[in-house]
């Protein structure tokens, strides 16, 4: 397995390097090979590697290491065949050598056999006692096999070994993140903080975890910390900036916004929040100047063409809005959101037919969310289909089975056909999903809900829920 790329002087890869540029041979023993052999794949020089790798085994041939790091390549490079056959060999010369069992992990794991590499990780823990590679490759092995559990336990094996091992770190708190145990990992992380005051790393990813569960003051304080061990560090402003705002201390989240911007490149992200945060201090222009820059920056970001539409929409400007959600949908129509909010803007301009080719898009492209549904019917009916109205929300009643929105819409849709067999149906449906709701059905159709046919179905509902 490869070295850290400065764990060795770097002599013998400059003397390496003069000897092809002269066509000289010079002799290496067969550790400064290695050496070599590390540095150009830790910096993925791949051909260099497997020159180093040819004329190290010129002039080593009996080097166990050296044929091994040639297997590493040709794993690398899913010559999978030749490096398992290879593997063979070796292992009738060195049955003990961890590192075959390593690499046939790894060709198990590029077939996605992760339990045989599990297997084979395991047993190669036990010929060594530098175990530190190995429980990183059984900690991804796992997070392969969506075994988050064991993973944790293996990146928090390497974190003991190296406690800035940021990448584990990393994926420590990503286990504990997707296993939903926020107190699990503040308790982790406020431990490696005993060890490691100055960690900017882990007092972020705290101020996350904090922020996850709403305790603001708490993550106000991790992501200070984080600030004060590195004052360059982006992310722990952004994300100040993000308690700031939930706090509703908008001046200040524009601050720590503004600090990321100068300290490097803006994003997109940034512009986004500050548009938002002066929107919510009234100031109105300064909001839509930053919603502007945010689309200039990244005209993919969908969240800023959607702010910038929601801001015109917020000012019953309809044709602004209309036109900007048209320009994002030139530029990425394949996004749901898009359509789904033109299909919302030609609603409310009573543009009936693109509403509903706008909504029929959306629900095309995967939105499946319940008011899609609900506002595409409604702008069926405005077109006086009243049937393509009641189909939309049967597709939709398959996603949303206990809403009984849907049923008491249904119920009054089917009467508008003078359909009264699934009329009562969908009715009493509704009445039993939940009767609290029943002024759903009256503000919609009360025409329908004062007639004697409804207010015996209701009573005899009620009656029975008595």
């Amino acid at each position: 397995m490869a070295l850290e790329p400065n764990e060795r002087p770097g002599q013998p890869i400059a003397k390496f390097e003069s000897m092809l540029k002269t066509d000289d041979v010079y002799f290496f023993d067969a550790e400064d090979f290695q050496d070599i052999i590390h540095h150009y794949l830790n910096n993925g020089k791949i051909a260099l590697a497997k020159k180093a790798i040819k004329i190290g085994l010129q002039q080593h041939p009996g080097s166990i290491e050296l044929k091994l790091l040639s297997i590493e390549v040709l794993v690398f490079e899913n010559n999978l065949e030749l490096a398992e056959k290879m593997l063979d060999e070796l292992q009738v010369l060195d049955s003990n050598n961890e590192e075959i069992y390593i690499q046939r992990a790894n060709i198990y794991s590029k077939k996605d056999n992760h339990e045989a590499a599990v297997s084979l990780l395991t047993h190669a823990l036990n010929l060594t006692d530098d175990s530190f590679d190995i429980h990183s490759l059984l900690g991804m092995e796992y997070l392969f096999m969506d075994n988050f559990e064991d993973a944790k336990q293996n990146f928090m094996m390497c974190v003991s070994y190296d406690e800035e091992d940021y990448s584990s770190l990393y994926n420590v708190i990503y286990c504990f993140e997707f296993l939903e145990d926020y107190d699990g990992a503040i308790v982790y992380l406020n431990d490696y903080l005993e060890r490691n005051p100055y960690s900017e790393v882990a007092w972020h990813q705290l101020g996350k975890m904090y922020f996850t569960k709403k305790m603001h003051k708490e993550a106000l304080t991790a992501f200070d910390f984080a600030i004060i061990s590195d004052d360059s560090f982006i992310g722990a402003y952004f994300e100040k900036g993000k308690v700031l705002e939930k706090m509703g201390r908008y001046n200040e989240a524009i601050e720590n916004y503004e600090t990321t911007i100068a300290i490097e490149d803006p994003t997109s992200h940034a512009y986004l929040r500050i548009g938002r945060c002066h929107e919510k201090l009234k100031n109105d222009e300064l909001a839509k100047s930053y919603y502007y820059r945010t689309v200039h920056e990244d005209p993919l970001l969908d969240k800023g063409w959607l702010a910038i539409t929601e801001y015109y929409i917020r000012q019953e400007d309809y044709k602004k809005a209309l036109y900007y959600i048209n320009k994002a949908i030139n530029i990425d129509g394949e996004n749901s959101k898009y359509w789904k909010k033109c299909g919302k803007i030609h609603a409310t301009l009573k543009n009936n037919d693109e509403a509903y080719y706008a909504y029929q898009q959306a629900v095309d492209l995967g939105n499946y969310e319940f008011d899609t549904w609900f506002h595409w019917a409604d702008v069926a009916v405005q077109n006086l289909d009243v049937h393509a109205a009641i189909e939309i929300l049967l597709q939709g009643h398959e996603f949303y089975p206990q809403r009984c929105e849907m049923q008491y819409k249904m119920a009054g849709f089917y009467l508008l056909i003078s359909d009264f067999p699934r009329a009562q149906y969908r009715l009493l449906n509704a009445l039993k999903i939940d009767l609290d709701q029943l002024h759903l059905f009256e503000d919609e159709f009360p025409q329908f809900f004062n007639t004697e046919w409804a207010q015996n179905l209701i009573e005899d509902v009620k009656k029975a829920s008595r």
